[in-house]
């Protein structure tokens, strides 16, 4: 008898047909003997519906009532799902967040776990119940109710599965597996059997939009066998793990990854001076705003350019907080460039072959496509291209690296 964590995406759960379904799915593992946790998202589209009510009122709503009503997505889920197990006679409750005490820190929209108080699902899952938890929530110490931010279900399902010491955690969404790029770009990717966390958290960060980082970053942390799997259709899906063996044989490259939610800043004549990326960057920091790939170059007159990049929808309040600071420091100009990319190939194999780099930028040049930033880790290398180059460039690489062909599917 295995404990598992289940966790169910917005389109898993996105009508109530679905929602049936889903109940179909756990009363199988139930049947097995397996104590189930499930943890499930707002039904597909939902979240956004109540973000749009919400700018209806204000065009920048207040975090903390933002959260308040995003959180009620949840809320309908698991008592839907709940209701659709009892119906099939099997035992089930539904708990919010707060009501699990997923106590949280206070960084309302992307706030981030801290403890999770087990006790009440130990007690139901010793009752023989399934338990039904609302992902993407939690509660901070003074009970106001927190988001953990896009994809914050997934972190949910591995906290809750660390938290369990589980078996397993099953991320069920609407692919079936990890793949060596998005198929909707290259037709001919291929869905890997075995991943290992430190791979993947390279393509969660990079743009891989299979899983939310935090929730790799979780499960390496504490050693969660993590498997994504399809919601509707049965098969192996892609066990991702600690085990790098089996990784090793695999190509050099496991995947590419490719994020078009990029910005880039460019703070011109910056006087070269001690503690400069510091002036530049810290007031950046302090706005909430990361900071992505980092280029800096120095002039013969002592000025330096200092390019930077940030998600594009944060480009707007990095470009007013970059101005001001421009300012004080008696910079020449600020620009930036909201059509950018980037590309990045990742796999655990480049830390025993050299060369990786030069092959990725002479794929690149083929194409005539031009790098404007790199920027390098021991299992991954990423570059910033113009924004209508990018499909062209991940199908190159992809071809490149030979993760077209069938023997390099991990299988």
């Amino acid at each position: 008898m295995a404990l598992i964590v289940q966790k169910f995406g917005g389109t898993s759960v996105g009508s109530i047909e679905r929602i049936e379904q889903v109940a179909e799915k756990v009363k199988r593992f139930r049947e097995r003997g397996d104590d189930i946790v499930v943890v499930v998202s707002a039904m597909s589209g939902e979240t956004n519906r109540l973000i749009d009510l919400a700018k209806q009122v204000s065009d920048q709503p207040v975090p903390r009532e933002l959260d308040v009503m995003v959180s009620t997505g949840e809320q309908v889920t698991i008592a839907l799902l709940a209701m659709a197990l009892i119906k099939r006679d099997v035992p089930a409750v539904s708990y919010t967040g707060s009501q699990v005490r997923i106590l949280t820190d206070s960084a309302h929209t992307k706030a981030r776990i801290l403890q999770i108080d087990d006790q009440r699902l130990r007690a139901d899952l010793k009752a023989g119940r399934v338990v039904v938890v609302a992902g993407f929530q939690g509660v901070d110490e003074q009970g106001n109710i927190t988001t953990l931010g896009r994809g914050g279900s997934d972190t949910t399902g591995v906290a809750l599965a660390a938290a369990l010491k589980a078996d397993e955690c099953q991320i069920y969404t609407d692919v079936d597996g990890v793949y060596t790029t998005d198929p909707r770009v290259v037709s001919q990717a291929r869905r890997l059997t075995k991943i290992t966390f430190e791979e993947m958290l390279e393509m969660a960060s990079l743009g891989s939009k299979v899983l939310q980082i935090r929730a790799v970053e979780f499960a390496g942390k504490y050693n969660v066998p993590l498997r994504v799997l399809h919601s509707f259709q049965e098969g192996p899906g892609t066990l991702i793990t600690l085990d790098e063996e089996e990784s090793m044989e695999q190509p050099i490259i496991s995947g590419i990854a490719f994020n078009r939610d990029e910005a880039k800043l460019t703070i011109r004549g910056v006087p070269d001076t001690p503690g400069v990326a510091f002036k530049i960057l810290g007031p950046i920091s302090a706005a909430n705003i990361e900071v992505d790939m980092i280029v800096q170059n120095v002039a013969n007159d002592n000025t330096t350019d200092f390019t930077f990049t940030v998600h594009r929808n944060d480009y707007l309040g990095a470009q007013q907080v970059l101005e001001r600071t421009a300012q004080e420091i008696g910079a020449r100009e600020v620009s930036g460039d909201t059509k950018i990319a980037k590309v990045s190939i990742v796999g655990v194999g480049m830390r025993s072959h050299a060369g990786v780099a030069s092959r990725m930028f002479e794929a690149l040049a083929k194409e005539s496509i031009n790098i404007q930033m790199i920027s390098t880790s021991e299992i991954k290398v990423s570059v910033v291209i113009e924004e209508k180059y990018l499909e062209l460039a991940v199908r190159a690489l992809h071809t490149a690296f030979e993760l077209d062909t069938p023997a390099h599917q991990g299988e």
